[in-house]
């Protein structure tokens, strides 16, 4: 146990939690500037879309090497030079000329941004006591979710008013801040070096997480399996992660690129897949309601985001509360009544139609937000509870890694049943229209079938009923799957009460919480 001085909680947590927003917004930021990007760099719309999959694919990567790099260099030099890196390569987003140079500082931007949500949660959880958790990962909650909530508006307001290029300067003061708190108030140690670098492991491992998000974001573009390219990326995901799961069992204990002690521990697994859902939830849900709003219903974006943003309102409020009583209340309780006010909500979407008023979207969007926020927190704690300090780091990586494949996967499957049974329904509703329909004979209707415009009118209306049912269709999908994953709260183990007061030691990655 050191003598040190005692650490300063509140600068830590403001700088990495300045880390964290600055990550979390550029998953968002840069969507809604596509189209001036798309002139300014003389990109093809399908081009184009490789600033946000290059940032993705990078980030996916990267992440499992967090724990590694932890090991090797210490917390402390990881976490700066993840922050420096990424504030670099934001001022080459925002100088490059051409979509090449872009595209690779989006690449860097990934590769370094993929340390800084992890770590963030690792350090807070070490610095906190153990009765304290539950606090600080509503604080490290409200911070990931600030990217969802606000890049978009963010993004838009900078692009209006100023130029795209903001949407990644905005990131040089924010990341200076963050760089200097860091330096300055959290403890270096020195590095454990327990783990070898596992080489295989690693290409194995990355090859399949690329080709997997290669292939969920690029899947409906390239028309799914009609494509060539997506049974390439199938069959690298497949064989790449065979090959991956085959070699890290055989290898010995601390020798593979992941630790498979991870897996031995029941919370972290039951977090693990709780949290897959989550994410699968929660970005599947944001990404549908958007184009739902402006595509069927005409709501300009602006307008768009005023009624969904409430949403993220509620989230942030949630976490606040249920900070406090984390660590109070038992977690699986916390857990089912966030899951089963999560599940209502989707409920209440499944009723939605083509004639909604404004509070239709924003009340059942602030429900869902409550429900989220309440599962956020207790789930970040109950999956960290039992695990061991030293684990955390690759621990947080993990998990991490769970949730943004669960949200790749989610928006890939909810616009693939989109388009699916958008075009089964438009079927099923156009055998509806027949002759013995009067008014397709009706010369006061505008759909009159007699009319040049009458078919034209006809075929676009049966469009726009058949996608509200497929909309639907993925709401109820999203809520099923809620309501399967509260039977697996059983399966979380409250932590053992210590015997003496948890303690903190100032030497970040020497917690005594154990």
């Amino acid at each position: 146990m050191t003598t040190a001085a005692p650490i300063n909680r509140t600068m830590i947590t403001i700088s990495i939690m300045l880390a964290t927003i600055i990550q979390a917004l550029d998953g968002t930021i840069a969507n809604v500037a596509l189209p001036h990007m798309q002139g300014s760099l003389s990109a093809s719309q399908d081009q184009i879309t490789w600033v946000l999959t290059s940032f993705i694919v990078a980030a996916a990567i990267a992440t499992p090497l967090n724990g590694w790099l932890v090991d090797r260099f210490g917390l402390k030099k990881v976490f700066l030079v993840s922050v420096a890196g990424f504030t670099l390569a934001s001022v080459l987003c925002g100088i490059s000329a051409t979509l090449t140079e872009i595209v690779i500082a989006r690449m860097l931007q990934g590769v370094f941004g993929a340390a800084l949500v992890p770590l963030s949660q690792s350090v807070l959880l070490d610095i906190n006591p153990r009765e304290k958790h539950g606090s600080a990962m509503a604080v490290w909650g409200m911070g990931v979710m600030i990217g969802p909530i606000l890049g978009p508006t963010l993004g838009g307001w900078l692009t209006d008013s100023y130029s795209w290029r903001w949407v990644f300067f905005i990131n040089v003061p924010i990341g200076a801040l963050a760089f200097w708190g860091i330096w300055r108030y959290i403890h270096g140690t020195d590095p454990a070096r327990r783990i070898r670098f596992d080489t295989f492991g690693f290409v194995t491992l990355s090859v399949a997480i690329g080709a997997l998000q290669m292939l969920l974001d690029r899947g409906e573009q390239n028309d799914w399996f009609a494509s060539t390219e997506t049974w390439v990326e199938l069959i690298l995901t497949t064989l790449a992660f065979a090959y991956f799961i085959g070699h890290t069992l055989t290898r010995p204990a601390g020798q593979s690129f992941v630790d498979f002690r991870l897996l031995k521990n029941a919370n972290y697994v039951t977090g693990l897949l709780l949290i897959f859902i989550v994410g699968m939830v929660l970005f599947a849900t944001r990404a549908l309601m958007p184009t739902m709003l402006q595509g069927l219903m005409g709501y300009p974006a602006k307008l768009a985001g005023l009624v969904t943003a409430p949403s993220g309102l509620g989230t942030m409020a949630a976490m606040m509360i249920v900070g406090r009583l984390t660590g109070k209340v038992d977690f699986r309780l916390l857990l089912g009544v966030g899951f089963a006010i999560t599940a209502f909500s989707l409920w209440q979407m499944t009723h939605y139609t083509l004639v909604l008023s404004q509070s239709d979207i924003v009340w059942p969007g602030v429900i869902q937000g409550v429900g989220l926020g309440l599962v956020f927190v207790p789930l970040s704690a109950a999956t960290f509870a039992t695990l061991s300090p030293q684990m955390r780091a690759e621990g947080t990586a993990l998990y991490s890694l769970v949730r943004n494949i669960g949200s790749s996967i989610g928006i890939a499957l909810v616009q693939a049943l989109l388009v699916r049974n958008t075009q089964i329904a438009h079927a099923s509703l156009a055998t509806q229209v027949t002759n013995a329909n009067p008014a397709v004979h009706d010369p006061m209707s505008l759909y009159d079938m007699a009319t040049q415009a009458g078919p034209a009118l006809i075929n676009n209306e049966i469009t726009r009923q058949a996608s509200m049912i497929a909309y639907v269709d993925d709401y109820w999908l999203m809520m099923l799957l809620t309501v399967a994953v509260i039977p697996m709260l059983l399966l979380i183990r409250p932590p053992k009460a210590s015997a003496a007061p948890a303690q903190v030691d100032p030497k970040l990655g020497h917690s005594a919480l154990e």
